[in-house]
């Protein structure tokens, strides 16, 4: 598999990459994205395949057949860390809650929410590549409450890499906050920043693109690469929980192979959606992929009116925080594959000099044909949540805004499946007052109160939280970011 730009070639990038390179250096020409230049027609044969596949098995033929240039031991040693999820032989249950609406449970691994998906096995990927290359990394994060976790969780004590993880102070739950806060390895660094989390990823993506910092870092004989899905390594391992959730269907008996389904996804920074697009570019009988947002609804305008307007916008905080995001990284690999690199480096300038790009008629009407959008705000979201428990089923805020654009975007009468990205210990007071109505709960009254009222146990790994001592206490303004970085490099 062979990489391309998505904004053109600039005369100082390889016209083309391998995965291995995409990897470890993920800003391309331009400040733009890695992209493959092809992908394969998976066709219903690689899916009859797999129609009894366990998890693992289908990850691993789906990577061997992109073939990325990743030996096969070290493929086997990235997947075997699906042995630490709650079920081993089935890492993501697929559950039905409605007649036509069936939820896939992306969090059942050691951080409780999706990013463990992608980025348990992309730690293993990376730090193997970085000792096989005799190289010293950084890797920088920028989280809106799960990515930092679980980058934290993969990276920790793995040789020739260390992390600094960036996390908007104050726009995390508690839970998600004590997740990093009590990590205490030492080639982890967790960082606070007074700002929201477009001020982290702005921050990562400069320091990623800047010359200035990799010289610096060069002189200390360290590389710099990223955990966010600016990252193709973490893209590439999201593409596979869509498959198995349309395979899990099929075994269920729910449709027949190559029956087409609606994809329902809680979208922040779109790599969720990406892997499910990619799935569908590779043959996953798709009718379209439904967006679901928060109040800070930039994508569901985009989608609905071709216009990514940012002028006068700020992010909004709200019940379903890792979702408060208004620069969706990910939406530029869309626009690469639909408009081609030229148009796509025009948007995506407008974007960053404008705050603003807008979209010709022809151009959103392509964007449609695959994409639908709505969003949910706090008070419709509680709705759901306390729906859906009264019929039997715990969800977090994430899933809840999923079922809003299920009731108004999936218009034919086939099968949905809603991405639930997050466990419900993650977000325990908004979820105790859709159950309750009762405000102002600590995460860890309000997780015993929903245990009790629930009949399910608080993991282990979140009930230990509470306890654990704050080991990385650094809050600090955004300016000072890079100082901090390099202090703790040294």
């Amino acid at each position: 598999m062979k990489f391309i730009e998505t904004r053109g070639n600039d005369g100082n990038h390889p016209l083309e990459i391998t995965f291995s390179e995409a990897i470890l250096s993920p800003i391309a020409s331009f400040g733009g994205l890695y992209v493959p230049k092809e992908l394969p027609d998976l066709g219903e044969a690689f899916l009859n395949k797999h129609r009894t596949s366990s998890y693992k098995e289908l990850a691993k033929d789906l990577l061997q057949t992109l073939a990325i240039d990743i030996d096969a031991s070290v493929i086997d040693e990235a997947l075997a860390l699906y042995d630490k999820f709650d079920d081993p032989a089935n890492p993501v249950p697929v559950v039905k809650v409605r007649d036509d609406l069936y939820v896939s449970e992306l969090y059942h691994g050691p951080t409780r929410a999706f990013k463990d998906m992608a980025l348990q096995p992309f730690g293993v990927v990376l730090s193997s590549i970085a000792q096989k290359r005799g190289e010293e990394y950084l890797i920088l994060a920028a989280t809106s409450g799960d990515t930092g976790p679980a980058a934290l969780e993969t990276f920790k004590n793995r040789p020739n890499v260390r992390v600094a993880c960036l996390y908007p102070d104050g726009g995390t739950s508690d839970v998600q906050r004590l997740q990093m806060v009590t990590e205490d390895a030492p080639n982890l660094k967790v960082i606070g920043i007074k700002g929201d989390f477009d001020d982290a990823q702005s921050a990562l993506k400069r320091l990623l693109g800047s010359q200035t910092f990799k010289e610096t870092l060069k002189a200390k004989n360290i590389s710099l690469s990223a955990a966010n899905s600016v990252n193709f390594g973490r893209i590439i391992f999201q593409i596979i929980y869509h498959i198995h959730s349309y395979l899990e269907l099929v075994r269920q008996n729910v449709i027949v192979m190559g029956e087409k389904v609606y994809l329902d996804v809680p979208s922040g920074n779109f790599g969720n959606a990406l892997g499910g697009y990619y799935a569908y570019k590779m043959g996953l009988p798709v009718e379209k992929i439904i967006i679901a947002s928060n109040e800070n609804n930039v994508l569901t305008r985009l989608i609905n009116t071709g216009r990514y307007d940012l002028r006068g916008e700020k992010v909004v905080p709200t019940t379903s925080p890792a979702m408060d995001i208004l620069i969706s990284s990910n939406v530029e690999r869309i626009l690469f594959d639909l408009f081609g690199p030229e148009r796509t480096k025009e948007l995506m300038k407008g974007l960053e000099s404008e705050r603003f790009y807008a979209l010709n008629d022809d151009e959103t009407m392509k964007l449609q044909s695959l994409f639908a959008a709505d969003y949910c705000n706090g008070a419709e979201g509680k709705g759901y949540i306390k729906e859906a428990f009264d019929g039997g089923y715990l969800m977090d805020p994430h899933t809840a805004t999923c079922f809003k654009a299920y009731d108004c975007c999936a218009t034919k009468p086939i099968k949905t499946i809603v991405y639930s990205t997050a466990e419900w210990t993650k977000f325990s007071p908004t979820i105790a007052n859709a159950l309750t109505g009762e405000t102002g709960a600590r995460d860890i009254d309000a997780l015993e109160a929903i245990s009790k009222t629930a009949s399910t146990p608080i993991p282990a790994m979140i009930q230990g939280l509470f306890t654990k001592p704050v080991t990385q206490a650094t809050v600090i303004d955004k300016e000072n970011i890079e100082n901090e970085i390099l202090s703790f490099l040294n």
